[in-house]
């Protein structure tokens, strides 16, 4: 595996020698080896799991699969690498892997220091506490002097420091690599209680023998907004990654789904026409002109993979909340496609 540093070094010569050197290399590897390697969580309940025959599931999953699709056609033409927090980058700066959709945050440090580049949101999200409901606690203000079951590697761990600092609490930290082993520690009394992901605590807990033993503090500590990455210096793959989100967010907008994107098409609307690759003009996109229709077709737009897997069709059942569209009162919106 290579070093990051030596290969940040060879991209930064590349890049002074030929500034169109390095333009859809990441495509065209892809495209060669005739498979998307996309970084995902260890099980990860909604967002990330395998089923008894190891077949990949998730909101995260559904990512990686309609960048397969935008490519190939194909939602299949994807393999998936199983990553924790600490892992994650390093497999995506050496190239182990052509993009990863892993709850990760965006934050100001690893958009500009990693030589990574956030290919969007598909999930907002904020840092609570999971605790037992027999400690009969109705705040995260009552957990002063608290065992507290954290992963490694996030921003998690420092959103915790600077909330118990913050509001002059202690609490003793108790720290695994991997998520599943946080939860397993928590329902063995190993720790008071486990902070993460508010949408990873609800994933958790269904993994406990008694989920209803469990509940969510009310408090809401930080901002998580989490979405797929890919390396600095392709802007090609960059944005095949980050319109093939759009496309999902675009066509619920749009009223597009799997089942009626067909008979939809037929209806003289510019918007739908431009979307399902008719009076499409110029995109600047190096993929087939019914890319985005594909992507509904076989993966469904970005509603269907919500509720399918996190929303109200799921176990957990979370609600849209934040991750509503744009005109529902949320925060999801993709720029016009024209």
């Amino acid at each position: 595996m290579k070093s990051y540093t030596l290969m940040a070094a060879v991209t930064l010569v590349a890049g002074l020698l030929s500034p169109l050197a390095q333009a859809g290399e990441t495509l065209d590897a892809v495209k060669e080896k005739g498979f998307v390697q996309c970084g995902v969580s260890t099980p990860f309940p909604g967002f990330a799991n395998t089923n008894e025959k190891g077949e990949w599931s998730g909101l995260d999953i559904d990512v990686c699969r309609a960048v397969a699709t935008a490519v190939f056609g194909d939602p299949t033409k994807v393999k998936f690498t199983p990553l924790t927090a600490k892992e994650r980058f390093t497999a995506l700066q050496s190239g182990e892997i052509d993009m990863l959709s892993r709850n990760t945050t965006w934050t100001l440090t690893r958009d500009t220091a990693l030589g990574l580049n956030f290919a969007g949101i598909n999930y907002y999200d904020g840092q609570g506490f999971l605790v037992k409901k027999e400690l009969g606690l109705d705040s995260a203000k009552q957990l002063d002097g608290a065992s507290i079951c954290i992963q490694t590697g996030t921003t998690t761990e420092l959103n915790l420091a600077d909330y118990f600092r913050s509001n002059d609490m202690e609490y003793e930290p108790v720290a695994y690599d991997r998520s599943d082993e946080t939860v397993k520690a928590f329902e063995a009394g190993r720790c008071d209680v486990l902070t993460s992901d508010r949408s990873q605590l609800y994933s958790l807990r269904i993994l406990m023998s008694e989920p209803d033993s469990a509940e969510v503090l009310p408090e809401v500590i930080s901002k998580e907004p989490l979405g797929p990455l890919v390396r600095n210096g392709d802007e090609d793959w960059l944005k095949v990654v980050r319109w093939s989100l759009f496309a999902m967010i675009e066509a619920e907008d749009l009223g597009l789904t799997s089942e009626n994107i067909d008979e939809r098409a037929k209806e003289d609307n510019p918007a739908i026409k431009r979307f399902v690759g008719e009076n499409t003009g110029e995109q600047g996109l190096p993929l087939d002109a019914k890319w985005a229709y594909n992507i509904v077709k076989q993966v469904g737009n970005y509603g269907e993979s919500f509720e399918r897997n996190i929303g109200q069709d799921s176990p957990l059942k979370i609600e849209r909340g934040l991750n509503a569209l744009w005109k529902d009162g949320g925060l999801q919106y993709a720029p016009p496609f024209r």
